[in-house]
Formats: structure tokens, sequence, C-alpha cells
């Protein structure tokens, strides 16, 4: 598991924008921690960050993505 500053380096994603990804449900962290609110991130979500990434940079707009990453297109 890796805290948010340690995923968005790896993803080259802003913390900033790993918490507007969670706050509308693009990407959610696995687990967040009940005590302290850490969030923390999974190695296998580095792909669907990577896919988020590069649809972004496509041009799509981020509720397309949304639906693109969640299978409902």
């Amino acid at each position: 598991m890796f805290k948010i500053g340690d995923f968005s380096r790896l993803t080259c994603v802003s913390v900033r924008m790993l918490r507007h990804y969670d706050e509308i449900g693009l990407i959610k962290p696995r687990t967040i921690d009940a005590d302290t609110g850490y969030r923390f991130y999974a190695a296998d979500q580095m792909v669907q960050m990577n896919r988020i990434h590069v649809l972004r940079e496509m041009g799509f707009s981020l509720q397309d993505v949304k639906e693109l990453v969640s299978g409902r297109s």
C-alpha cells in the first residue's frame, strides 16, 4: 500500500487531483485510516490511474473518463 504522496509521485498525478478524483468517485483509495484520515492506494490501482491519465490526455472529460473506467459506456 502507498500513501497518497507516494502514489502521487509514482503515477505523476498531483495529490490535489487524487483528492479531487476521490471526491467525484473516479478513483477511490483502497483504504482510509480511520484515525488519521490518510489515504492508501494499492499497487494494482496504478494501472487504473494510468488509464485515467491517458484518457484525460486524449481530451476526454472527467465525466466521460468516469463512465469509461466504470464500464458504463
